[in-house]
């Protein structure tokens, strides 16, 4: 008995000293590998952190690839603010409502800093293709389906993916590829008021297969047979944030739908997107517009197949190095329930509406759009309106130009006929960062006080 409990013995001394070489082993190849590792990037990483440190009053931001003087880098001061800090604020500055950037989500990637940033090594991604010999990160498909499953805003089963540079991109080789299809001149139609890229876009890369045509309206009330055509439909609508369906229907007529503002956080979700060509950008969903990155959802193969031999023809597909900071940015995103950014954004464009639209009822001058409150997929109940624009009109029949009237007051809006509607009509954006959207209140504010009956604003 003795005898055996020494053999045991040794069997768990041997052991011991066996596991505690190979875990003392471990730990010092996972300090050697870690060492490694920050041997290359503790440069990159430190200029980053010393780039980011920089103060800009709060109304401003450094790059690293922005201007340095004397070794230290330049702030780029936000609209309306000057000075080495931009802490100078410029009184008589125009409120400038006229871009789409969708800066105002700059505080939650702020907040958000490290789990969203992506330190590159110089080797990364160096060939033209995956290891799959395909053009796109087949994880980046992954986490794409996931945030539509979070969002609740698109079926995406039984769909093929498109990587494109953003939704401009997309929109071009789904033309491209529909047009394919066409056994006559495909004419491409938008109902009014519309985005006006899908005019100066189809124009510009115009051939014997397709062309731009207009208001799908007007077709659709004076042609008894639509032919071959092409209808871009915006939903939610730019620049009036309307949910639309396609106007024409057939056989011979197929439909683009730029879903760029279907999230959460500017439109009610009422049921998933089911339609055979869907375009999503990041831009809209992240904020992440000067990345150029989007997709397209696409039901047809051969439609997909010639989107794709668009791209590959075009680009040879979508850098690697957007695709690693799309996927990065992605994971960032759906880091515990994914519903962060989502609730995020919905209240930050909740509370610009509110207070837009609370100035322009004291107003007997103008008026914006209506958008119903309407029952939301994603938040499970009915919710009010979070677009990313105001469709503001001026009432007064004198007012013919609006965004003339507009400029008189320090505010710079886009005019009405770009969009093939009235000039009556200007779109101001509300999606640049608060200092811009103060301004901008400000200013209405400003122009809502100076009509008769209305001093107490």
């Amino acid at each position: 008995m003795a005898k055996f409990k020494g053999f045991l013995f040794g069997v768990f001394f041997v052991g011991s000293i066996a596991l505690n070489i190979f875990f003392l082993t471990n730990n010092l190849y996972v300090g050697h590998v870690n060492k490694q590792q920050l041997s290359w990037s503790q440069r990159a990483a430190a200029e980053a952190e010393a780039v980011a440190s920089v103060s800009c009053s709060g109304h401003g931001i450094t790059y690293l690839d922005g201007l340095f003087l004397d070794e230290k880098p330049v702030c780029e001061c936000n609209s309306c603010y000057g000075g080495p800090t931009c802490s100078h604020f410029l009184p008589d500055c125009v409120a400038d409502a006229d871009s789409g950037d969708p800066l105002f989500l700059e505080p939650f990637w702020m907040q958000h800093a490290e789990s969203s940033a992506v330190l590159v090594a110089g080797w990364h991604r160096m060939s033209y293709v995956f290891a799959d010999q395909s053009y796109m990160s087949q994880v980046l498909q992954n986490h794409i389906l996931k945030v539509h499953s979070i969002a609740r805003n698109a079926i995406t089963k039984g769909k093929y993916l498109v990587f494109g540079g953003g939704s401009t991109q997309l929109l071009s080789a789904a033309v491209f590829a529909l047009s394919l299809n066409s056994s006559s001149l495909a004419r491409v139609v938008a109902a009014s008021p519309y985005y006006p890229v899908y005019k100066t876009q189809t124009d510009f890369f115009e051939t014997a297969h397709f062309e731009f045509q207009g208001d799908a309206l007007l077709m659709k009330r004076t042609s008894n047979s639509t032919g071959n055509a092409i209808e871009f439909v915006t939903s939610p609508n730019n620049p009036d944030g309307l949910l639309r369906k396609a106007v024409l229907q057939g056989s011979s007529v197929n439909a683009i739908y730029d879903h760029a503002y279907y999230w959460p956080h500017f439109t009610a979700i009422p049921a998933p997107a089911d339609e055979d060509v869907m375009i999503f950008t990041i831009s809209k969903l992240t904020g992440h517009a000067g990345s150029r990155f989007g997709w397209a959802l696409v039901k047809d193969e051969d439609v997909y197949l010639n989107m794709l031999k668009y791209m590959q023809l075009a680009e040879l597909g979508v850098s690697r190095d957007t695709q690693l900071r799309a996927l990065q940015l992605l994971k960032a995103v759906l880091e515990g329930d994914g519903r962060e950014i989502f609730h995020f954004a919905y209240e930050k464009m909740r509370d610009r509406w509110e207070k837009i639209s609370q100035i322009v009822s004291l107003s007997k001058r103008y008026t914006i759009q209506d958008i119903p409150p309407q029952y939301c997929n994603f938040f499970e109940k009915v919710r009010g309106p979070s677009p990313a624009y105001v469709w503001l009109k001026c009432e007064r029949e004198e007012d013919t130009n609006c965004n003339a009237v507009l400029r008189g007051a320090n505010i710079i809006g886009r005019l009405g006929s770009l969009f093939n509607a009235s000039d009556r009509y200007v779109r101001l954006s509300l999606l640049k960062r608060d200092d811009d959207f103060n301004l901008l209140l400000y200013r209405l504010k400003e122009l809502v006080s100076k009509e008769g009956g209305a001093e107490t604003l």
